[in-house]
């Protein structure tokens, strides 16, 4: 089991930047792969981007140039950093984060963090 807090969001103008966090209860090495995830208005949830344990990384088309995936392992902390933002980039932002064990796939998923591109 583990615990995702996520923070970091709020209101950016477009062209702006906004550096998202989300903290583990548990060692990031631990996790097979860990990443974020958008639901914007009337929108199904999207993939953003993903990083595996071994530290490969992967993007949605409609972010790749644009945002970055990082994790701190001292801090058990993945962030997610955005440049360039734009009103279709409005969303909640959650994290996710994929557990293996004994076979079996585990999901999980943080409360989720507001991100608005407004002018």
């Amino acid at each position: 089991q583990v615990q995702l807090l996520e923070s970091g969001g709020g209101l950016v103008q477009p062209g702006g930047s906004l550096r998202l966090s989300c903290a583990t209860s548990r060692s990031i090495f631990s996790i097979n792969i860990m990443g974020w995830y958008r639901q914007g208005p009337e929108k199904e949830r999207e993939l953003v981007a993903t990083i595996t344990k071994n530290g490969n990384a992967n993007y949605a088309d409609s972010v790749k140039g644009r945002f970055t995936i990082s994790r701190d392992s001292a801090k058990n902390t993945v962030y997610l950093q955005m440049i360039r933002l734009q009103p279709e980039d409005t969303a909640v932002y959650y994290c996710y984060a994929n557990i293996r064990t004994y076979g079996a796939s585990y999901n999980y998923w943080g409360q989720g963090t507001q991100v608005t591109v407004s002018s």
